[in-house]
């Protein structure tokens, strides 16, 4: 046996690091490769943490186990990523081995080997017209293939759009071939411009100028890139971009939703000659481990993903980028809870690169970081080339319900004021797209019997069922849009067997009907428009989403009615109106970030109206026109809310001027959580200068038939809050009433 202990990091729900001896047959593995281990009657795989010496194990020597086998020659988690896993255990107070098994794919957490051969496509002819002039989708990719001789890598072919489907639709015609190629063994060519690069205006100038000396210097730096929407941001993006590619580094651009990836690929591959990954959860287990390899070998010199993006390995990461820094889907709400762009901003440090958070709308916390020095602050004021800034105007609601014409000549009620159909008429009769935001989906969110007054919930939580239909269905149905419960909608009351039963609200299913009645339906109106609804329910279908971009983008007049979905980054250079639905009622939420989120959502939907050269307005319809904080949206802008709701935050010892850590127990029985709960804050020491709040309900206590009950604790000093939970949260974890429940910590939490 070799002298030197083995600390191995599992993916178990028990301790932290496990001691184990090398057998001397085999060499002593290094750190950051996998190694099969028997644990209990199980084999499992782990990665080599650390290397010990005898004395510092608390187990006896005849007691250890051996490893079993060593699946790497070479580490897997190089340094640079085993500093991260430890600064994220760390901060987030989470076992290494869990942190590794988030971090990796999950073939290589289940030990498979490490391909170092990826599949490789080469053009076999350049005859274009053996394919259909339709299918435009093939003939995309295959002359994507002509124009590379020494071949394309799969993940790059699935980067612009490629499918399985296609490559052997194109193979099976004979006009490409596939080999397994080394990418080690592929010299990667520095990317080069296809496109010649915009000219900036002064503050685009400024900005770049002073990304520019951070990457030449080859130091961290954060730039908060404060621009409205339409000033050319991306711009600044793509010339920064471009300094590090040329210098044979990559860049890594987070994008908050799957949706944003295609759209941009697309510009940036307009812009660059280069191989681009691109990385999200809709990817199945091979491609997720190829785009893995592809970062991790620098073949991928532009990679495009979601937030896990953060955590994979690059070969010579020269930049970060993160786009729409504010949006909440940065947050991970389950397992390990980060945060990527405060893991971002970690990981460029640690590298010594710059990054960059680029938003509209900056969020409490980074407007803090700014004033505190930690992010250098660059603002574009001015929208790119000759667009003006849309104007807003509120619509005052509180005037009665409102009716349109239906087809069968009865008036029907409508979410829509006159004023607002008016000015949608006028539009569309331009030729020009009108948005119309609701962030609700389903038909209506309440179905309420008028006898009795029973309405439908869901019985496995806190919450209402959402009604669902639509003209492909024969009856409409009940959806809990939290635990997937569904039935179908009752004829009668369950309670009074009254068939008095009517839907409460308006959901973008419901509003898409009351447009189609008056703008889409041949009998109510003398010009019918297209209606286009984009929300989570009509995007399910594979290519729906593209689908549905392609038709805003050839449709002449239309209507886009939809959820946040189409608020965030999208590009409509035809949208010159947009509607604002309900939007203002975040203002009246008791959860405090609320108000920060409702401006963020309100200034990013109207930021889709009057790009480029064509003018734009923005209606919010509200029933609080006298609403202080709309007004100040409204008249000052999003900036003049921010620092009001951060003196708010001061004066209340809110974040970002204290620090949260959310403890979460949850069991099936509701007695068992707080009971855990109860316990966690008796365990804390009698004397502290935290504020802690338990037992609190959770905001929805039942979800998926378990109850949820909480620990806050809020603290002024961050490094006081870590050094407490260093040794209060293990020792919670052992509690007896622990065990009867699920126990989760939660650092920084969006919401409680």
């Amino acid at each position: 046996m070799h002298d030197s202990l083995i600390q191995v990091a599992l993916n178990v729900p028990v301790g932290g690091l496990f001691d184990y001896l090398c057998p001397a047959e085999l060499p002593l593995p290094p750190l950051g490769v996998r190694v099969q281990v028997p644990f209990g009657t199980r084999q499992l795989i782990g990665i080599v943490a650390n290397h010990n010496p005898q004395a510092m194990s608390q187990v006896p020597k005849n007691k250890l186990k051996a490893i079993t086998k060593i699946l790497d020659d070479t580490p897997i988690i190089d340094a640079s990523l085993q500093r991260l896993a430890t600064w994220l255990a760390d901060y987030y107070h989470h076992r290494l081995g869990d942190v590794y098994a988030v971090m990796l794919p999950s073939l290589i957490n289940q030990g498979k080997p490490i391909t170092t051969h990826l599949p490789y496509y080469h053009a076999t002819t350049n005859d274009l017209t053996q394919l259909s002039k339709t299918a435009k989708k093939q003939r995309q990719i295959f002359t994507h293939i002509i124009n590379h001789p020494d071949g394309v890598s799969e993940p790059e072919l699935y980067a612009i759009g490629a499918t399985r489907k296609i490559l052997l639709s194109l193979i099976e015609k004979g006009l490409i071939s596939q080999s397994k190629q080394s990418p080690s063994n592929k010299p990667i060519i520095t990317a080069r411009l296809k496109s010649l690069e915009l000219s900036t205006n002064a503050e685009q100038a400024a900005a770049l100028r002073a990304i520019h000396t951070a990457i030449d210097k080859g130091a961290y730096q954060g730039f908060l890139l404060d621009g409205v929407t339409g000033s050319g941001k991306t711009e600044v993006y793509l010339q920064a971009m471009h300094r590090v590619l040329t210098a044979g580094k990559q860049a890594l651009i987070l994008v908050p939703e799957i949706g944003l990836t295609s759209q941009t690929q697309a510009r940036f591959g307009s812009r660059f000659d280069a191989n681009i990954c691109v990385l999200h959860s809709g990817m199945n287990d091979t491609q997720r481990l190829q785009g893995w390899q592809a970062c991790r070998t620098g073949t991928a010199q532009i990679i495009i993903g979601t937030r896990s993006s953060i955590l994979y390995p690059f070969a010579n990461l020269g930049l970060i980028i993160i786009d729409e820094a504010h949006d909440n889907s940065y947050k991970q709400q389950d397992h390990l809870r980060y945060h990527a762009c405060d893991v971002a901003m970690v990981r460029a440090l640690f590298a010594q690169i710059p990054i960059i958070l680029g938003t509209a709308t900056p969020s409490l916390e980074q407007l803090k970081l700014v004033h505190d020095h930690k992010l250098h602050h660059l603002t574009l004021t001015k929208r790119a080339g000759n667009a003006t800034t849309a104007a807003m105007h509120l619509v005052d609601m509180r005037q009665g319900e409102f009716f349109a014409p239906s087809a069968d000549g009865q008036p029907r009620p409508t979410s829509l004021a006159p004023a607002t159909v008016q000015k949608m008429h006028a539009c569309l009769s331009r030729g020009e797209q009108v948005l119309v935001f609701l962030n609700r989906r389903g038909y209506a969110p309440i179905l309420l019997c008028q006898s009795c007054g029973y309405q439908a919930d869901c019985p496995h939580c806190d919450a209402h069922l959402t009604v669902h239909k639509n003209s492909s269905q024969a009856h409409a149905s009940l959806h809990c849009h939290h635990c997937g419960y569904r039935i179908l909608a009752p004829e009668h009351c369950p309670e009074c067997n009254s068939r008095n039963l009517t839907n409460i609200g308006t959901g973008t299913t419901r509003l898409a009907e009351e447009l189609h009645a008056l703008f889409a339906n041949p009998q109510t109106t003398r010009t019918p428009y297209p209606i286009i609804q984009i929300d989570r329910d009509t995007m399910r279908k594979k290519d729906a989403w593209e689908n549905a971009m392609q038709q805003i983008h050839t449709q002449g007049a239309s209507i886009l009615v939809g959820t946040q979905m189409i608020a965030k980054g999208h590009h409509f250079e035809n949208v010159t109106l947009v509607l604002i639905v309900n939007a203002d009622l975040g203002f009246l939420s008791p959860d405090f970030r609320s108000p920060e989120h409702t401006a963020q959502r309100i200034i990013q939907v109207a930021g889709r109206a009057g790009r480029a050269s064509k003018a734009g307005e923005v209606l919010i319809q509200t029933l609080r026109p006298d609403n202080p904080l709309l007004t100040t949206l409204i008249k000052q802008g999003y900036h003049a809310l921010a620092y009001q709701l951060l003196d708010d935050r001061r004066r209340l010892n809110l974040p970002p001027y204290s620090h949260a850590a959310l403890v979460r127990a949850d069991s099936h029985r509701y007695q068992h959580a707080k009971t855990a709960i109860i316990a966690a804050k008796n365990a804390l020491p009698t004397q502290h200068s935290f504020i802690v709040n338990a037992p609190i309900d959770a905001p929805m206590t039942k979800k998926n038939n378990r109850y949820v009950v909480q620990l806050l604790i809020l603290a002024k000093n961050r490094r006081l809050l870590h050094e407490l939970l260093n040794h209060w949260w293990p020792a919670v974890l052992q509690l007896p009433s622990s065990k009867a429940v699920r126990l989760t910590i939660d650092i920084d939490p969006v919401g409680w």
